[in-house]
């Protein structure tokens, strides 16, 4: 299916339009943690969504300094994956009764970090290609803090589910 615009036709365009829908991605998961600080019941849950927005800062500053190291000037492009995941999480937190809305952003947590890794994984493959150790060393970055991030996320969700199942029993 072809989208209007410009065609992709190199690797290594293929490798910016990727590693700009990734800086849309970061940007578009600070907006999300700041909303769901506020929406968060759980200190400790709320803790790790500021800790987790803090790393997503650096995120971004990471995915800037990798177009930087390769001549170029950070441009965004569309990501309409975590459009998606967004609007899923949205909607559901619309739908679930107070008691369920951490374990409702846990999951939103759990799916988007296995999305970021994904992201990550695609940018590591391609940027080996190019030998760039620098590029390298900051999207590993960033990946190794998606990867921690998703092991709290989904040791915490499952401590919630054993306190839900607990009060529903």
């Amino acid at each position: 299916m072809a989208v209007p615009g410009k065609t992709i036709e190199s690797p290594l365009e293929l490798f910016f339009n990727k590693l700009g829908a990734a800086l849309t991605m970061e940007e578009t998961i600070l907006e999300l943690l700041e909303k769901l600080q506020e929406e968060a019941h759980d200190p400790a849950l709320r803790r790790n969504l500021k800790q987790h927005h803090r790393e997503t800062q650096g995120h971004v500053e990471n995915l800037n300094q990798v177009f930087t190291a390769l001549g170029r000037k950070p441009e965004e492009q569309p990501c309409p994956a975590i459009e998606g995941l967004k609007n899923e999480g949205d909607q559901l937190l619309g739908r679930v009764g107070e008691s369920l809305v951490d374990s409702a952003i846990l999951d939103g947590v759990i799916e988007t970090e296995h999305y970021e890794i994904a992201v990550y994984d695609a940018l590591i493959i391609k940027a080996e290609r190019m030998s760039d150790d620098d590029v390298i060393a900051l999207l590993n970055e960033n990946i190794e803090e998606e990867e921690a991030t998703l092991k709290k996320a989904i040791a915490a969700a499952e401590q919630f589910a054993k306190t839900t199942v607990r009060q529903t029993a």
